[in-house]
């Protein structure tokens, strides 16, 4: 397939946000249950500004994706199959993630947090949790509509698998994680230790995911042939020419155009980057946590999820290419 660019930081923007969101609600859920004992100073302030950075990525990621549309004033069109399509229900529940992580901001960062009851010995749920705890549910369901989307095409083999989806959420949330062990680092510096711990956690647990799925990719045996293409069943046959000289839709939008040495390398060159950089540089941040080392470890992991994405997406072995193969 041909990757899109708007389509890669649509997915890798809003896979920041969402992880950075479950990140922050995730240390204000250990606060609260006395998991994280040490005291936050404006705790309001850095969760509402670090939900205002996940609501940029957000914001941008949404932006990015009518790069791709032909005619962008008819996107909202796209929200009416929402029973049959994941891209449907996607349209549907980003925006409403976004605006749940904004109120969750804006309760935090305007200290409008009432308490509302107390649970068992002495947890109290305010507002802001109640919140923080229906967007989390927004954010796997989006994490769910997002790789769904391309799970759920069955003759494209390399996507058609559970592993899409997990590698979606297990990627956008450690990104994610990474993102806010910068932010703390600035904000928060004692909860540095913390992030950075389940950042390398998640990348580890994303590395064995995205790793099977390269393995599965790597010994698929294709439905379609060149036998079932044309309906012949001969095994003798060849294909000489593709009938035409100039390019088409087709050869355009179903070829990535690059060679298998180039396909090789930036397969590894992601694995470098999004799990063992980061990795290195996160753990080195338990000894000495410099603002500078942490910047480094989301840039060189958000690089490497540019190259992901797009090794994702040029990977998919399109069953129209047996027609086109030969120029």
């Amino acid at each position: 397939m041909h990757p899109a660019f708007s389509v890669i930081f649509l997915t890798t923007l809003i896979g920041a946000g969402q992880g950075l969101f479950l990140a922050l609600y995730t240390s204000q859920l250990y606060s609260a249950l006395n998991v994280l004992p040490l005291p936050l100073q404006d705790a309001h302030e850095f969760y509402g500004l670090g939900s205002f950075v996940a609501f940029l990525l957000l914001v941008a990621g949404l932006l990015s994706s009518f790069f791709h549309l032909g005619r962008p004033e008819r996107a909202w069109r796209s929200a009416s199959q929402w029973r049959t399509s994941w891209l449907s229900r996607e349209v549907l529940v980003l925006p409403a993630f976004i605006g749940a992580t904004a109120l969750y901001g804006m309760v935090h960062y305007f200290n409008f947090n009432p308490s509302l009851f107390t649970i068992g010995a002495g947890f109290n749920v305010d507002l802001s949790l109640l919140i923080g705890a229906a967007t989390t549910v927004l954010a796997f369901l989006l994490f769910i509509c997002t790789g769904m989307i391309y799970a759920c095409i069955k003759f494209l083999q390399e996507w058609a698998s559970p592993l899409t989806v997990i590698n979606y959420t297990l990627l956008g949330t450690a990104s994610g994680f990474t993102l806010a062990t910068v932010f703390s680092a600035f904000i928060q510096p004692q909860l540095i230790t913390f992030f950075a711990g389940w950042a390398i956690i998640i990348t580890i647990a994303a590395f064995i995911s995205r790793a099977i799925s390269l393995i599965r990719n790597s010994r698929i045996k294709y439905k379609s042939s060149m036998a079932t293409a044309i309906g012949i069943r001969d095994s003798r046959i060849q294909q000489k020419s593709r009938g035409f000289m100039a390019g088409s839709f087709n050869t355009r939008e179903f070829f990535h155009g690059m060679t298998d040495v180039f396909m090789k390398n930036i397969k590894w060159a992601f694995i470098v980057l999004v799990f063992f950089v980061p990795v290195i540089l996160l753990s080195l941040s338990f000894n000495q946590a410099t603002p500078l080392l942490l910047v480094t470890a989301f840039i060189v992991q958000y690089i490497g999820l540019l190259a992901e994405r797009w090794f994702f997406f040029a990977q998919a072995n399109h069953p129209q290419n047996l027609y086109y193969q030969t120029i």
